[in-house]
């Protein structure tokens, strides 16, 4: 009986301890940064009615709530430690469920919730975990500002970090007809960017953009994917293969082909023919003619008509595209052929009398509007100054780097002053200041590149930017050593230039220590090596050479000894020994 009732004493006392403590339940919830977290607690409000309850950030203590976040009388909340904490149940059927907005890392934590429950320790406790993930960075929406023939800019907003603040940025760009595989890759460490400016692109090519952001978490998925064509620009190449052949006294026939695909830098719209006589007693040219011809196939003829008899004639010929001429090619001179008397009265005749005509016979005058086929023969007008109705140069719309050269009232900018920030891999950074922006504010600023090797004359590319911008990260698509400058520009002039950087983007050192670094272990392997594998080779049959000759002596020696000499000679395609013991003695 005695152990019977200190057993239920035992039992009691256990009872009256979960009394004194309260019930106490927990549970752990996980969410991710930026979602909101809702922490589960309620009570039985039909059986208790309207209960005041706290939240607190904390185990939950003997009275009250641990560094209480949020409280509530049982109808509304009467005080919160942030907005961020709500009560978005219903608290007439008594749930008082914790809605955290917006979950930081620093959320992450024990909170604690307690009912006040009338009576003596009767409060209801609840215990819950809370656990905040940080994640990669929102994905970013990108989009294009300004399409050049060499350069696009694309500009971003600032997104979402995931919880942790953003670390970097990753631009890829591929050609649009390959896979993403081949894409070129450029990492920028500078998290304030919201725009970038890619360079070196080839005219006319259309080519697939896409952005990712990073964290210390990792990188978030890819952005929208932009597609971009660059804008046409004039050919970078002359027509190929130019040949003259003279064809009569009065004609000469110039054929050729295309620029080289990669040098069109667009859809070749025609070519312009330049052509002028040679007089070699004074040594000079006379006067240009022209003639302007369409692109129709990749073997081009035209004739050049109503040419003097025996003159040397030099021709040149230029692509264009709709963004404007290329350089020109050039043949040796081609003279006319002699003029034959016996035919020359005819030849005069029916030149004199026939009026401009678009016969394509090689002896009929033809304005050049005529269209320049392989059969077609063209005569320009010979006059200093032609008329429009004999020249069909067009020249469309493209930019114009150089400085008007008209008069200007107004005070110009100073030349901005500009500074390298940081070169990273084929990109680099810089920012400018300007000490005074002449008589009107600053419009904007355009930065000029070049290889380090040309001339700004023969080269210019040119980046614009907005007159509150002062400074800015370059991609180089083709890494090398570059020329940049800058000018400044408000509504009365253009400033001069400024000062001149040299850069030198890209990982040519680096990527050769990389190489010679994947080489030194096979390098090193000693049976990786084929030169160690010949070595191993030469020294064994050296070995076994040597060890022959050193046995053979051996053996000569001993059977001189016995028998004095030894004789090998062959006879009837034997061998045969002399002076010798048996043949197992050798």
């Amino acid at each position: 009986m005695i152990i019977l009732a200190s057993k239920h004493l035992a039992v009691y006392c256990n009872l009256l301890f979960c009394f004194l403590a309260g019930f106490v339940s927990a549970e752990t919830v996980t969410v991710t940064v930026g979602t909101d977290a809702i922490l589960k607690c309620s009570y039985d409000a039909k059986y208790y009615g309207r209960l005041s309850a706290c939240w607190g950030k904390g185990t939950i203590p003997n009275s009250g709530c641990a560094n209480e976040v949020l409280k509530t009388d049982g109808t509304s909340v009467i005080s919160r430690l942030s907005e961020r904490y709500l009560l978005m149940g219903n608290l007439g059927q008594g749930d008082v469920s914790l809605t955290i907005r917006h979950a930081e890392e620093q959320d992450s934590g024990v909170y604690g919730c307690r009912v006040e429950i009338p009576g003596w320790f009767n409060d209801q406790k609840h215990h819950v975990t809370l656990k905040v993930n940080a994640v990669p960075p929102n994905p970013l929406r990108i989009e294009a500002r300004e399409v050049k023939e060499r350069t696009v800019t694309i500009r971003w907003s600032p997104v979402f970090d995931g919880g942790r603040p953003i670390t970097a940025y990753r631009v890829d760009i591929k050609n649009k007809q390959t896979p993403w595989e081949t894409k070129k890759t450029t990492e920028l460490h500078d998290p304030s960017l919201t725009h970038v400016t890619l360079v070196d692109l080839s005219p006319s090519k259309t080519y697939n953009l896409r952005v990712f952001a990073i964290n210390s978490v990792g990188m978030s998925e890819t952005s929208n994917v932009l597609t971009i064509t660059a804008k046409e620009a004039a050919p970078e190449g002359p027509p190929l293969d130019m040949q003259l052949v003279a064809l009569s006294s009065s004609s000469i026939k110039v054929t050729w082909k295309p620029p080289r695909t990669e040098l069109r830098n667009g859809v070749l719209r025609g070519y312009n023919i330049n052509y002028r006589e040679y007089d070699p007693v004074a040594k000079q040219f006379k006067r240009w003619q022209y003639l302007t011809v369409a692109a129709t196939r990749e073997q081009e003829t035209v004739t050049l008509v109503n040419l003097k008899p025996s003159t040397m004639y030099g021709v040149l010929i230029q692509a264009k595209t709709i963004a404007g001429v290329g350089p020109a090619s050039n043949a040796p001179l081609c003279s006319t052929l002699d003029e034959i008397y016996a035919t020359s009265a005819t030849s005069a005749t029916s030149t004199t009398s026939a009026t401009p005509s678009t016969s394509a016979t090689s002896t009929t005058s033809a304005t050049p509007s005529t269209s320049a086929t392989s059969t077609t023969s063209a005569t320009p007008s010979t006059s200093a100054t032609p008329s429009p109705s004999t020249i069909s140069i067009t020249f469309y719309a493209a930019t114009v780097w150089e400085q008007s050269t008209a008069s200007i009232s107004g005070v110009p900018p100073d030349p901005p002053v500009i500074e390298l920030k940081k070169v990273d891999s084929n990109s680099f950074s810089l920012f400018w200041n300007i000490s005074s922006e002449g008589d009107s504010p600053i419009t904007g600023y355009f930065l000029e590149y070049k290889a380090v090797n040309a001339s700004w004359d023969y080269t210019k590319n040119a980046v614009d930017f907005g007159a509150h911008e002062t400074e800015a990260t370059i991609i180089e698509m083709n890494p090398s050593t570059y020329n940049v400058r800058m000018f400044a520009k408000n509504s009365q002039a253009t400033s001069a230039a400024s000062n001149v950087l040299t850069i030198t983007t890209g990982e040519a050192g680096h990527q050769k220590d990389i190489l010679i670094t994947s080489m030194m272990p096979y390098t090193a392997s000693p049976l990786n090596s084929p030169s160690h594998h010949l070595i191993g080779i030469f020294v064994a049959v050296g070995l076994l050479v040597v060890t022959g000759a050193i046995l053979t002596t051996w053996q000569l020696r001993r059977l001189k000894q016995k028998k004095g000499t030894l004789s090998i000679w062959l006879g009837n395609g034997e061998v045969r020994y002399t002076d010798c013991e048996s043949l197992h003695e050798l």
